[in-house]
């Protein structure tokens, strides 16, 4: 039996679909280092600006739904071999982001951590920029995400500085 082709009006659902199942790939293999981060992170001190654990998981969630709306726009516009370049800058920040959470929550490696997220913040605002020059939404929709990683960054290096026993130093 032949596998049907989906038609002209399906593909761009399939698209979506694909890049949601990359996107959330990715987080998943963050989560996998992550799975004691509760009560890892519970047991840091923390600055007093620092949000409460249950809301990393609901913020998380939401940003990676955007970031893979926002790469497939901009692959619906040539598809991969067009948008090369700024689907490769996508790519890496995915690895990036799924190493902090190894950097951070397995290995205890805060100074790493740091580097890594400061690493991901360029990536990502070099992917803001290309996939604003695509298509304008596109761009728009990963400007929480580099928000979010501005704070997470202050944190990132807030909390390392508060537990070098734990963190390194």
């Amino acid at each position: 039996m032949e596998t049907p082709t989906p038609t002209p009006a399906q593909r761009p659902i399939l698209g979506l679909v694909l890049w949601l199942v990359v996107s959330f790939a990715a987080s998943a293999v963050g989560a996998v280092a992550s799975v004691r981060a509760a009560a890892f992170y519970g047991e840091l001190t923390q600055p007093t600006w620092a949000p409460p654990a249950w809301v990393f998981g609901p913020v998380w969630t939401l940003l990676y739904a955007m970031m893979a709306v926002s790469a497939w726009l901009v692959w619906r516009n040539g598809g991969l071999r067009a948008q090369r370049g700024p689907l490769a800058l996508f790519f890496a920040q995915l690895v990036l982001n799924g190493l902090w959470s190894w950097l951070f929550f397995a290995w205890h490696l805060g100074a790493f951590a740091f580097a890594d997220i400061v690493l991901l913040w360029l990536v990502v605002t070099a992917t803001v920029v290309a996939f604003w020059r695509v298509r304008p939404l596109a761009g728009a929709l990963l400007v929480p995400y580099l928000c979010w990683l501005s704070f997470a960054a202050a944190l990132n290096l807030a909390v390392w500085q508060l537990n070098p026993q734990v963190l390194g130093s």
